[in-house]
């Protein structure tokens, strides 16, 4: 696996369907969305299937899979329940995701390391099924060994600590934060592993993370979901590709 490869682009539809979910009706539509997105440039759709359904529904699923011409990443938690569904689809990848009933959104990366044995039996019957596992993990080398132990192919690694401090305007931890995403994508990819980042990623904090040779694929959704509100979703994804594009360059 070599680095510096066209950085891929997965767009996160789920506040398309938070949206929609706030009037119970059926507009806006997920599906819409995610064809819009193919057309403006993702190369894929990350849809995240929570155990309360509180955005994506079990039926958006359904569709995307019929309709979507780029790979679908679904974002899942370590459940039986979730599993079944992956395994009657069959996605292009899964991401195994903590989640947490109470919290607004995912709020870390997976605890890993504690829960390496059940965590190597659960993707084992996805991997076979030919899906990608990705598992989404803090910027910790503890967390990356564990993710590679396990068998996963791929991790994803947080930047929400990243974007939360230059958000607040604390710069010095925002570089420190920085500093630990470069030197844990560097060692990651050591590994032999395939690496993606994502979360809070905004046009202000994804040139940098944008910028390590060893990164493979952005996932962004919120951002660009409330920036589609004043420009529109494709203008939205076309000005991050070409960000994306421009820290490759």
């Amino acid at each position: 696996m070599s680095a510096g490869k066209k950085l891929r682009l997965g767009v996160n539809i789920d506040h398309v369907a938070t949206v929609r979910n706030a009037r119970g009706g059926a507009y806006p539509d997920p599906l819409r969305a995610a064809r819009i997105a193919q057309e403006a440039g993702a190369d894929g759709i990350t849809a995240h299937l929570r155990e309360d359904r509180r955005h994506i529904s079990d039926a958006d699923i359904d569709g995307l899979m019929e309709v979507l011409t780029v790979p679908l990443n679904f974002e899942m938690a370590a459940t039986d329940e979730m599993q079944r569904i992956a395994l009657r689809h069959k996605p292009h990848a899964v991401c195994i995701v903590p989640e947490k009933r109470e919290e607004r959104t995912t709020e870390g990366g997976l605890e890993v390391a504690r829960e390496e044995n059940r965590l190597a039996h659960f993707i084992a019957p996805l991997r076979e099924a030919g899906c990608r596992v990705s598992i989404f993990i803090a910027a910790d080398k503890r967390q990356i060994e564990a993710a590679h132990r396990i068998g996963a192919e791929v991790i994803e690694l947080h930047t929400g600590a990243y974007c939360d401090a230059h958000a607040e305007g604390h710069f010095d931890a925002r570089d420190r934060e920085l500093e630990s995403l470069r030197e844990m994508t560097a060692y990651a990819h050591s590994l032999g592993l395939e690496v993606h980042a994502g979360h809070g990623l905004n046009y202000e904090t994804v040139k940098p993370v944008a910028a390590f040779p060893e990164v493979m694929e952005l996932n962004i959704g919120h951002f660009l979901i409330g920036e589609s509100i004043f420009r529109g979703l494709g203008p939205a994804i076309a000005e991050m590709r070409r960000l994306m594009d421009e820290a490759r360059g």
